[in-house]
């Protein structure tokens, strides 16, 4: 695999998703996780408006300064989906197969038609600006799955970047910024546990001829002490022969 970014150094991008105040405590200790491996301010929240329609960002205003203020720290913020469930009949076995299992009834952005992809992007996108008092330029769907009216929508407001499971682009070109899969981890059963594991495990080996690399973490990781261990034990691998990096670096778009 060819990787685009310019530039020399090898990088890491470490992403927190299902950012939402329903996740406050495991987001809390993800933050100080990473704050002692050396991340302090040098990754990405992938913050969700309202999640599953219960925990709209409005109405927890302590979770709304924090967010804040891991901002003015330096963390990256990235719209996330909307409300991170899927409620769109999906036509085609391709379609149906990605919405049930490659997430758990999640892939919000799979389905959508334009027009309301536009609006859930728009007022994501304003509300988290709002709340942190700055530009929002990523999104990244929930489980990474786009629909092609997604994809159109997302060019048509301008995102500079977006990340699927393969790849880093900017919307507003069509531009890969950075090719690399994402190493992530699946905690709903033990099979899925064990091939997060051994995926994680042999990541280093694999990715290592690439520049970039993404780490994704999410909350109910850290429900299992096994993939904190091992998150910890590949990050820290990674640190030593990479940088830290954040997505709005890789590009010019």
């Amino acid at each position: 695999m060819t990787d685009p970014v310019r530039g020399c150094e090898k990088r890491i991008l470490v992403s927190v998703h299902d950012v939402t105040p329903r996740h406050f405590e495991q987001l809390l200790r993800i933050d100080r996780f990473l704050e002692e491996a050396g991340l302090a301010g040098r990754y990405g929240m992938l913050v969700v408006p309202d999640f599953w329609h219960r925990w709209p960002l409005d109405a927890h205003p302590d979770f709304k300064a924090w967010l804040r203020a891991r901002s003015d720290a330096g963390v990256e913020m990235i719209l996330h989906g909307y409300h991170h469930v899927d409620e769109t009949p999906h036509a085609g076995a391709a379609r149906r197969w990605k919405a049930s299992v490659l997430t758990a009834g999640e892939g919000e952005f799979l389905g959508l038609d334009k027009s309301e992809s536009v609006r859930r992007l728009e007022r994501g996108r304003e509300l988290i600006e709002g709340i942190v008092g700055r530009q929002v330029e990523g999104f990244v769907a929930p489980a990474w799955l786009y629909g092609e009216a997604a994809l159109g929508a997302l060019h048509e407001l301008g995102f500079r970047f977006a990340e699927d499971h393969w790849r880093v682009w900017c919307p507003r070109t069509g531009e890969t910024l950075a090719r690399s899969p994402v190493v992530s981890y699946a905690s709903r059963s033990p099979a899925r546990i064990a091939s997060s594991l051994l995926w994680s495990k042999v990541s280093g080996v694999v990715l290592a001829p690439l520049r970039v690399v993404r780490l994704a973490i999410h909350p109910h990781d850290f429900d299992h002490d096994r993939l904190v261990k091992e998150i910890d034990r590949v990050l820290r691998g990674f640190l030593t022969v990479r940088e830290p990096g954040l997505y709005r670096e890789l590009t010019g778009c």
